[in-house]
């Protein structure tokens, strides 16, 4: 069974990628499937669009509409994070609300043994941790106590030191999940922009 692509598609640009599925694979047929927006073509290909945000879809089988439903919560988040930085963005509806980018230096792994090996374990923890307490203090003042749906990237682990904060409680992490390097401005905009697309799964046949 052939895996299927998974393409990030602005949804003012998804009414074109079907067209151009079905110029290259054959007349097309539309159906809602399990909250998303599938296709088959002529020749076996397929797709599933789904909705950003975690948004299920449950109105009718065509492009239009589907754009139509693929708009961004009034009030949301993006929080990125790894061991070199963090990137916490508020958003409207007019966009970028407010937003912080900080880098923490922590060191790498060596290659020494026995206590110093531990010294710097330790030493390299205390630095994780305090990024992320950085990112966790940052991240409730810029994203306040309001119940927001959240969108998460970097590492996996980084991002859970950060949510376990209470502060953050009320937050609701939602898809899709960014896999981003360490966080700088460029990084916080292309997941902004990637946060409000329309994930597409394909199959190529």
């Amino acid at each position: 069974m052939t895996a299927p692509t998974t393409v990030l598609v602005p949804p003012a640009r998804v009414g074109r990628w079907v067209e151009n599925f079905a110029a290259r694979h054959g007349d097309t047929g539309l159906v809602v499937r399990d909250g998303s927006l599938a296709g088959m073509a002529g020749d076996g290909s397929t797709f599933v669009a789904r909705l950003p945000f975690s948004t299920s879809y449950a109105g009718p089988a065509d492009a239009v509409s589907f754009v139509e439903a693929a708009r961004a919560p009034a009030a949301w988040g993006v929080l990125l994070v790894r061991k070199g930085g963090f990137a916490i963005a508020l958003l409207g509806s007019e966009g970028l609300v407010e937003h912080k980018i900080g880098q923490r230096h922590v060191q790498g792994r060596t290659k020494a043994g026995g206590q110093s090996q531990q010294r710097f374990a330790r030493r390299r923890g205390n630095q994780a941790r305090q990024a992320y307490e950085a990112a966790a203090d940052h991240a409730a003042r810029i994203l306040g106590t309001r119940a927001l749906p959240l969108v998460t990237g970097g590492d996996h682990g980084a991002v859970d030191e950060v949510l376990v904060d209470p502060r953050l409680r009320r937050v609701t992490v939602v898809g899709p999940w960014l896999a981003v390097p360490d966080p700088r401005r460029a990084v916080l905009d292309r997941a902004i922009e990637d946060a409000c697309s329309v994930a597409i799964d394909v199959v190529n046949r």
